[in-house]
């Protein structure tokens, strides 16, 4: 109305094309290797944790280490424990808190050596760094799961891998 028109009417699209979104998509890398003991009862326990990630530049390396194995612990939490167990009658949790629910703790901490690439994206602004948030995780259950069908000849693609599955 102040314009002194009825309306203004406005057409856009905001879906970049592939093109345009590959220009700007950008990926951490990471690799991780892990030992394994598995004893005569099928339990296993992740001994040692080793850890290589490219996620551009490092702004605080301290900090990256940190967040790298806190991921890479879940990770072997996901592969060893980690389950949601539904009510097959209701479809409701019967594992909803901590007590039933169980994720790695400080005692399933292994030896882990994290090093990172620390060379600055040139696609990326001014300080080249790239994302740091998940890559930790997502290569951990399949380490422990390589380790594992090394140690004993089985290979169990079900997580959690648990003794049952072993045995």
């Amino acid at each position: 109305a102040k314009t002194g028109q009825e309306k203004i009417q406005v057409e856009f699209n905001s879906e970049p094309n592939k093109e345009e979104r590959e220009k700007y998509s950008f990926f951490s890398y990471g690799t991780v290797f892990v030992e394994v003991h598995v004893d005569v009862f099928g339990q296993v326990r992740v001994k040692r944790a080793i850890g290589v990630y490219d996620m551009g530049r490092m702004i605080n390396p301290l900090l990256a280490r940190s967040q790298i194995i806190g991921g890479m612990l879940f990770g072997f939490g996901t592969a060893l424990m980690e389950a949601t167990i539904p009510d097959e009658k209701t479809g409701r949790i019967v594992n909803p808190n901590l007590a039933e629910y169980h994720v790695a703790v400080h005692a399933d901490t292994p030896t882990f050596d994290i090093d990172f690439i620390n060379q600055p994206d040139p696609h990326m602004p001014e300080l080249g760094a790239r994302g740091i948030g998940e890559i930790g995780i997502v290569g951990a259950p399949a380490a422990v799961a390589n380790a594992i069908f090394n140690a004993t000849g089985k290979r169990v693609r079900d997580l959690p891998i648990t003794p049952d599955k072993l045995i």
